[in-house]
């Protein structure tokens, strides 16, 4: 149970890092300290919601694994 366990964390953690480093950044760090122009509501659509959903669902793999690790 364990070895199953460790599999899907690990797959779980591969793919979560994948999803995120596909998804589009906005100005980054650079609007932190003022230096964004172009500041506007961007309502993600398509591939970039589909990537948003599977990162959360993702991440709610990873976090329950994680827990069942440590019941167990």
């Amino acid at each position: 149970m364990k070895t199953t366990l460790d599999i899907i964390q690990l797959v779980s953690s591969i793919l979560i890092v994948i999803t995120i480093l596909l998804q589009r950044r906005g100005s980054g760090l650079s609007a932190t300290f003022g230096g964004g122009d172009g500041n506007f509501y961007h309502a993600k659509r398509g591939f970039e919601k589909a990537l948003l959903v599977i990162t959360i669902i993702l991440a709610i793999v990873f976090l329950g694994t994680a827990l069942l690790r440590i019941a167990i």
